[in-house]
């Protein structure tokens, strides 16, 4: 093993003595760190504007005057999502979807203001984040760091005097690749000092913390396992740079970019418009309170007064408009809530779909296991939707029951008579999102480590038989 140490010596030397190499890693760390503390400024830009916002709006909310309870559950209310900590390391679909909710009664509202939608195209390319740079731009400088790491000494005719003083082939390779590990171990040490902050910082789970650098380091192993394999198996440095950019270009740029494109040709969404009309006339089938001869309505308004021992809804003790109101706002919810989750289980077949290229494209199950542990992914995105739809729900209700207890039914049709104090808003319209708990992300992020293992298997398989190859060559 000390032959391997001092092969990898030599490499480390040699790329110390190149000016463009050095340069190249200079600029790199330097892009690292800003990529770190810009996207680090940006999530707490971020975050603080949307706690700031939330405060303001929950105190607008509860300053109401008095007034009707109903004009309550139509004013509504804003909620706004939450940043995961680790949004700063991988930013995942964030900048796609919407982060603000209007919340109100009778209908089930989208998020809005996504980031793509008010910045440049450039966006949809990646933002400056250590994801991005260590996903994408890390692998390319790997590559020409390493591509001529043993096709250089096939070419200047060192590789025969290397074997022929009583080196093995398989300690020269593994020098090599040792030292293309440590460049890839410095390539993926400012990403890692910007993660272990995080976890001192945020109180963000160290489980999450490790996996996500674990993962890191799973891709850039993989690459330098892969690129000591073409530098070994092609005779000239310039024939495995063109393979292995060719290799980057297609499973790196390409591929992520034109996996969604297919999938969504192949299993497309309705659009909104779609959705919308599907939604109407689903919602007129179910019949109208405000319509006293509805059929449904009618059975329901039967129901109550059975239950209550009385002939009239004026005899009830409670404010009947009050209950067709809870009545209405429970179906159109129970209908809002299954066409958004099969929706969601309609995009997450897509996911699946576009999971199985991870089998010629590795990143696609890097960014799935980046994205799940960031609390980037459409999971987290859809937990959101679900806990605002629930508290929606809740806040309605809670409206409702209002009006159900503190007005009677004549003082309801009187407009003197019609409001409650305004103390009753206090508390209604707090908000408190849960994200994933950290086994589940774990749990998602499991299939996507699998597959990189995979990767890294068959590649150093490959790397084996390229050794061996090598060494009948070199004979």
């Amino acid at each position: 093993m000390s032959a391997a140490w001092t092969i990898a010596r030599e490499e480390w030397r040699l790329l110390l003595r190149d000016r463009v190499a050095v340069l190249g890693m200079a600029l790199w760390l330097l892009l690292s760190a800003a990529a770190a503390f810009t996207a680090w400024d940006q999530r707490s830009a971020a975050q603080a504007q949307r706690e700031r916002h939330q405060s303001q709006v929950d105190s607008e909310f509860e300053a109401q005057p008095d007034r009707h309870p109903h004009r309550m559950v139509h004013y509504g209310h804003f909620v706004f999502r939450p940043l995961n900590p680790l949004a700063a390391f991988d930013a995942g679909i964030d900048a796609y979807t919407g982060h603000t909710l209007f919340l109100e009664g009778h209908r089930q509202n989208s998020a809005n203001f996504g980031d793509v939608r008010q910045s440049s195209l450039l966006l949809r390319f990646g933002q400056l984040t250590p994801a991005f740079v260590l996903q994408v731009l890390a692998p390319l400088l790997l590559i020409f760091m390493g591509h001529a790491c043993i096709a250089r000494e096939r070419e200047a005719g060192t590789l025969r005097v290397l074997l022929a003083q009583g080196v093995g082939t398989r300690q020269f390779v593994a020098g090599k690749l040792l030292a293309l590990a440590g460049v890839a171990a410095l390539v993926l040490l400012p990403a890692l000092l910007a993660l272990a902050w995080m976890a001192v910082a945020t109180p963000v789970p160290i489980s999450l913390v490790a996996t996500l650098a674990a993962g890191h380091v799973l891709w850039l192993m993989l690459w330098a396992v892969g690129i000591v394999a073409v530098s070994a198996f092609m005779r000239r440095g310039r024939d495995a740079l063109l393979a292995l950019l060719a290799a980057w270009a297609v499973a790196v740029v390409l591929l992520p970019r034109l996996v969604p494109e297919l999938v969504g040709s192949a299993l497309a969404l309705p659009t909104r418009f779609e959705t919308d009309i599907a939604t109407a006339r689903e919602l007129a089938a179910l019949g109208d309170s405000h319509n006293p001869d509805d059929p449904y309505f009618a059975a329901f308004r039967a129901r109550v007064l059975a239950q209550y021992g009385v002939s009239r809804v004026e005899d009830l003790p409670v404010n009947y408009k009050g209950l067709v109101g809870m009545e209405g706002e429970r179906l159109t919810s129970e209908l809002f809530r299954r066409h958004a989750e099969a929706s969601f289980d309609l995009q997450a077949e897509q996911l699946r779909r576009a999971d199985a290229f991870a089998l010629i494209s590795p990143v696609i199950a890097l960014r799935r296991l980046s994205m799940a542990v960031a609390g980037t992914d459409l999971q987290g995105y859809r937990r959101f939707l679900e806990q605002a739809e629930q508290h929606r729900y809740r806040m309605v209700q809670a409206l409702n029951r209002l009006q159900v207890d503190k007005l009677s039914y004549a003082g309801d049709r009187s407009s003197r008579d019609n409001r409650i104090g305004h103390e009753h808003w206090r508390g209604v319209s707090d908000f408190h999102h849960e994200p994933d708990p950290p086994l589940a992300a774990l749990r998602r992020a499991a299939p996507a480590a699998y597959v990189l293992l995979a990767w890294l298997a068959v590649l150093t398989v490959a790397l084996l038989l390229a050794t061996q190859r090598l060494g009948r060559v070199a004979r």
